[in-house]
């Protein structure tokens, strides 16, 4: 039989190795956004399920590894749209999303309104402000959906 304080120090170290694990697919999320990447290949290079990459994924940083994946691509396309000459349609492709309608979509979700309406307001507000202080500026916040909220009010807390 395993004494007690073995199993939670086992227990202890399994979860930093998943949270190491977690944090080398966000880098991979982070540094491929632009490549075709799915929660499968990210399980797989992980050694884990996709099932269980996606909880932890989610308990960690909040968001699942898909909807990380494309608040990053959304990121890009938004300094894209502010800096580039690149069409809106260009600026989808580039930052690996492979569908317009969805890339405007998450787009829309993401800053309230459409990459179009976007860019010549962002290009507007941030004229004259160095690059850097403009990405703070124009960076998304994550509005949470009913299904999202609802979902956050009935999940136990993390222990």
């Amino acid at each position: 039989m395993c004494h007690p304080e073995w199993a939670r120090a086992r227990a202890r170290a399994h979860h930093l190795d998943d949270l190491a694990r977690l944090r080398r697919v966000r880098d991979r999320i982070d540094r491929e956004y632009a490549r075709p990447l799915n929660v499968e290949e990210l399980a797989r290079g992980a050694h884990m399920s996709a099932g269980h990459l996606g909880r932890r994924f989610r308990q960690a940083y909040g968001e699942s590894p898909y909807s990380y994946l494309m608040t990053r691509r959304i990121e890009r396309a938004a300094a894209l749209l502010r800096h580039g000459d690149l069409s809106v349609t260009e600026v989808c492709f580039t930052v690996g999303c492979s569908s317009l309608g969805t890339f405007s979509t998450r787009f829309t979700e993401l800053f309230g309104m459409s990459p179009s309406a976007y860019r010549a307001a962002a290009r507007e507000s941030v004229r004259g402000l160095p690059q850097c202080v403009a990405k703070q500026v124009t960076r998304p916040v994550r509005r949470p959906t009913a299904a999202s909220a609802a979902a956050a009010a009935v999940a136990p807390s993390p222990a």
